[in-house]
């Protein structure tokens, strides 16, 4: 039986924007019944035993047999665990709960287990290959990169769901180690985050990072990231007593949401951009018997490409009202170069880089739909008040993830954004799973 609202009583927006549609109409049954239907028989078959290099009990991204069943993503396991809480949320059962937060315990636990001296974490594990993409230990290239700023944000989630935050203290140095091998390696002058190269970035083809110069890319998706963990990671040290790590934390958040907000944002675009940061001064070096003249003052060059990541500003929160108000009514309300009718294209139609082939090394964000881009507008727009439009968002979500379960009788990676189509990875669930989150009843205030 499903623990949800009565399927005949939720409300649901209609999946399109045209003035003169109705705002509400019921959630098909069909569709949430399928999708629990189908959730109820894979769902355990995520919780993976230690097993090989996973020390630990962990959640797996994708179904057994299939691609990626044998990882551990870094950022791929903050949003798996955040999915299967909701499905938690909504179907209650104590001893799975219960199951649950010790496998993302453990998840966690499984890339500290792994990090090396100088404090960096893996990207990738699998259970025969502890650091598959070498993103670890002294013999490293000096640009690799190293897992995303994803852990305190998972820590703080299990916490919030029942799981505690006593179990975490032992691994506190290790998450301050993490941070300080991230600002030792990839912090540059202007005070964002850059990626060390384009391995692994998590959308791993964004023009704006992917084929381009060593730490060269402030990419959005990075800093929003670092800056929802180090939010989290000050919450976890209050809880843990840490005054002084907290009041350091939350300062450093603080200060990198400043960044973002002045230096991503494009005033003429009204759109938030990832920014090249190779802007340096070199007149003294190649006319050095010239006198210099108007100063440098600018340490960064927007990289006008619109990505979904132009939302995440809003989805962390440090966007100002007039940011989300503009970006949202000029790049997503005023025409389909991001929204779609699967959700919200990875890159907009108009880029020359656009493109629906199917890629898996590196996968494809040239325009496919993704969950988890969908699930990021989604928050961005309802915390900054646009409920109608999330709501909206989230009707077509679901209506794509039941529309392939009917068809294919399992998810996949990603989609065509136009028609639909499944275009990647059968059994994917991962972050597919954040469609409970967007399609949960709201708490009454």
């Amino acid at each position: 039986m499903l623990y949800l609202t009565t399927a005949s009583t939720l409300r649901l927006p209609v999946a399109t924007l045209d003035s003169g549609a109705s705002e509400n109409v019921n959630f098909q049954e069909s569709q949430v019944r399928r999708l629990f239907d189908y959730l109820s028989e894979t769902v355990p078959q995520l919780l993976r035993d230690p097993v090989g290099r996973f020390a630990y009990p962990s959640v797996s991204p994708s179904l057994p047999g299939r691609e990626y069943s044998a990882s551990l993503w870094d950022w791929d396991t903050l949003w798996s665990c955040r999915g299967l809480l909701a499905y938690a949320d909504a179907r209650p059962d104590g001893d799975f709960r219960s199951k649950l937060l010790e496998h993302c315990k453990g998840s966690l636990r499984n890339f500290f287990e792994h990090q090396d001296a100088s404090g960096r974490v893996p990207i990738l594990m699998t259970d025969a290959n502890a650091d598959l993409l070498h993103s670890t230990g002294s013999n490293i290239p000096t640009h690799a990169n190293q897992a995303k700023p994803v852990f305190a944000q998972l820590a703080w989630l299990i916490a919030g769901k029942g799981g505690g935050i006593d179990w975490f203290s032992p691994l506190w140095d290790h998450l301050l180690r993490f941070y300080e091998a991230w600002e030792r390696n990839n912090l540059a002058r202007c005070g964002l985050f850059v990626w060390g190269d384009d391995v692994a970035i998590g959308n791993d083809n964004d023009p704006t990072t992917f084929g381009r110069p060593f730490f060269s890319s402030a990419n959005l998706l990075l800093n929003c990231l670092f800056y929802a963990d180090l939010v989290d990671a000050s919450q976890i040290a209050r809880k843990l007593n840490r005054a002084d790590d907290a009041n350091r934390l939350s300062a450093k958040a603080m200060a990198l949401a400043d960044r973002i907000r002045t230096l991503c944002w494009d005033p003429r675009d009204r759109f938030f951009y990832t920014v090249d940061v190779q802007c340096t001064d070199h007149r003294a070096e190649l006319i050095p018997q010239i006198k210099p003249g108007m100063p440098m003052r600018w340490q960064t060059v927007p990289l006008r490409l619109q990505t979904f990541t132009g939302f995440l500003p809003m989805w962390c929160g440090i966007a100002t009202e007039q940011q989300a108000r503009q970006l949202v009514e000029t790049n997503y309300l005023a025409d389909e170069r991001l929204r779609c009718n699967a959700g919200i294209r990875t890159l907009s139609k108009l880029e020359s880089m656009y493109s629906l082939d199917f890629s898996s090394n590196p996968s494809n964000w040239l325009g496919p739909v993704w969950i988890i881009s969908n699930y990021f507008a989604w928050s961005a727009l309802n915390r900054y008040g646009y409920q109608r439009e999330a709501d909206q968002l989230a009707a077509r979500t679901l209506a794509l993830l039941s529309d392939d379960l009917e068809r294919h009788g399992s998810m996949n990676e990603y989609y065509h954004p136009d028609t639909g189509a499944a275009l990647s990875h059968k059994g994917f669930m991962d972050w597919n799973l954040l469609v409970l989150e967007m399609i949960a009843p709201r708490k009454q205030a």
